[in-house]
């Protein structure tokens, strides 16, 4: 059975009704083509209409959808000769970070991915997508061996944060993240990050430095999860709707926050309604960036990638029109 969110339902009744006028149809012989074009062309509306107007709740709960493509997904439909490479050396292998060489357009390249599960006991494996200190340790070592190979890394994000267990804390997982930062910055390859669902706080930024980062349409990027916001400050699980419009978490505030550098058109409905549409959109724009990166030289990518991350957060505050005259008029006075 699909997982059908509350916002979804008058789609999936009309669906329901077209697969019950087909089923008519065929069983009593009676011709009901028409009705069920007419139908199609409600769902049609419909769907606009409906994910047109999503609330940024809505669409953190699109970017949790069970059925939504995973980074393995992408990397099964748009990586060539893909060989997974496991560990970091220093304790063990992480299954929520998953990694290695792979070919895209025929090119090497380093493909890293956080990684959830189908079911919950890929779920537990994978501790949900969330990784411990070994998982970002093991990306930075592949990273660092495709700097060594001079081949670009694609980093492909879908986690809610890092794990908050004890083991990760006594292996130090803030420090792991923080030297991760530090690193990327370091990288003398192109760098392009995708956030494909969640983007969670530090245990996303972690693989997150990039020359670009691009975000799907309906995947979020933020500081914190909505839930961990509305309990932190308004103290109530009812406040999470609230929470995520006031963390302008969403492609379209971040792309205008300049926290992200494009938006990755999904199919309507969802990235999970179309997996190959999907990850066609993904290529096409991955492609457009590894060729423009590629063409910068090593120093400049590492200029680049530091000035990208110094300009978020700056602005400018102008004065009201009336300030400069009033200033201006008590001077002459004086």
């Amino acid at each position: 059975m699909p997982v059908i969110l509350e916002f979804e339902k008058s789609i999936y009744e009309l669906e329901e009704k077209i697969n019950q006028l087909r089923e008519f149809s065929r069983t009593n012989k009676v011709d009901m083509a028409q009705s069920v074009v007419e139908l199609e062309a409600r769902i049609e509306e419909t769907k606009k209409r409906v994910f047109s107007s999503l609330t940024p709740f809505q669409r953190v709960q699109l970017a949790r959808h069970p059925d939504r493509p995973f980074p393995r997904d992408y990397i099964n439909r748009l990586f060539t000769d893909f060989i997974e490479l496991h560990g970091d050396r220093r304790f063990s292998d992480d299954h929520a970070i998953i990694g290695g060489f792979a070919k895209f357009d025929g090119k090497p390249v380093m493909v890293i991915g956080s990684q959830k599960g189908r079911n919950l006991k890929e779920n537990v494996k994978c501790h949900f997508g969330c990784a411990n200190p070994e998982g970002y340790r093991k990306a930075l070592r592949l990273m660092k061996m495709a700097d060594k190979a001079g081949v670009p890394v694609v980093s492909l994000i879908d986690t809610p944060g890092a794990y908050p267990g004890i083991g990760g804390e006594e292996r130090h997982v803030a420090e792991a993240i923080a030297v991760n930062l530090l690193e990327m910055f370091n990288l003398r390859v192109p760098v392009v990050c995708i956030v494909t669902g969640e983007g969670g706080s530090g245990g996303a930024l972690g693989i997150g430095v990039g020359n670009r980062v691009m975000i799907m349409e309906n995947a979020y990027y933020s500081v914190i999860t909505p839930e961990g916001c509305a309990a932190i400050l308004w103290r109530d699980p009812a406040a999470t709707p609230q929470a995520a419009a006031s963390l302008r978490l969403t492609s379209s505030d971040l792309l205008k926050l300049k926290v992200v550098d494009g938006i990755i058109p999904e199919p309507l409905g969802g990235a999970h309604r179309d997996i190959e549409a999907a990850a066609k959109q993904l290529g096409e724009i991955l492609r457009q960036q590894i060729d423009e990166l590629s063409k910068l030289s090593p120093e400049k990518l590492r200029e680049q990638r530091y000035d990208r991350f110094r300009a978020i957060g700056v602005f400018s505050e102008e004065k009201p029109a009336g300030a400069k005259a009033a200033k201006s008029a008590k001077a002459k006075k004086k």
